[in-house]
């Protein structure tokens, strides 16, 4: 039996929520629009029989789009001010300790590190695909291999991503991130002088220090902005 961790009234920063938001609506888009454009194309290894809808494609292709712009903004504000939410330099030690509510906890750094990844593995394979693979029944493409695994691998990851959450802050967290409370210190009004600040730091050259301590969350960081680069390639 393990301990309940009792969750209090959580309060998640109005950012982390707009981006966190637009990424996960986007990409939820993107996996309902893919399975159907699987089963208008493809349904090798069975399917739900959707309707024949062939512009289903190219609507998951401009909801994939919309989710790797917003993407990249949401990986940095969790590398930087989110980053307690993903692993710690102590996180394996705490892995050991199942069971534990710090094990849950843990648990829930790790899925949020895994599903970074995993959307970073669909969104490149996605980008790799040919637009006319699939209305040509082209569908032996290494990358349309990929990119399929890639939605099997999102699918569990959200479904980690929000069963975990629930185990840890029950209903209250996952509420929060649709609250619509805002704090002084997190308004919209305040965003023309952070940006200001942000350029002004830019303009002197001090922004190597965001980079400092270089830590394996940023290089996670820079990694998956490379490599997300080279998808436009």
């Amino acid at each position: 039996m393990t301990k309940k961790i009792t969750p209090s009234q959580p309060y998640q920063p109005f950012v982390l929520r707009v981006f966190h938001g637009l990424t996960g609506l986007c990409l939820l888009g993107a996996m309902v629009t893919a399975y159907w454009t699987y089963d208008t194309y493809d349904r090798r290894w069975g399917g739900l029989s959707l309707p024949i809808f062939r512009p289903i494609e190219g609507i998951h292709g401009t909801l994939g789009l919309w989710t790797l712009m917003i993407f990249p903004a949401f990986l940095v504000y969790a590398c930087h001010r989110g980053q307690r939410r993903l692993l710690q330099p102590d996180s394996w030690r705490k892995l050991t300790e199942v069971g534990k509510p710090i094990w849950w906890y843990t648990c829930n750094r790790l899925i949020n590190v895994v599903a970074l990844l995993a959307l970073t593995f669909a969104l490149f394979s996605g980008k790799k695909m040919g637009e006319t693979w699939l209305p040509k029944g082209e569908l032996d493409h290494g990358w349309y291999y990929a990119h399929l695994i890639s939605w099997v691998v999102m699918a569990v990851v959200v479904a980690l991503h929000v069963l975990v959450s629930a185990r840890v802050g029950g209903l209250p967290l996952l509420l929060s991130m649709f609250s619509w409370q805002v704090r002084d210190k997190d308004s919209p009004a305040l965003w023309p002088a952070h940006l200001a600040e942000g350029w002004s730091v830019i303009q002197r050259g001090a922004w190597i220090r965001w980079f400092q301590p270089f830590t394996t969350t940023i290089a996670m960081e820079l990694s998956i902005l490379v490599i997300l680069a080279l998808g436009w390639l």
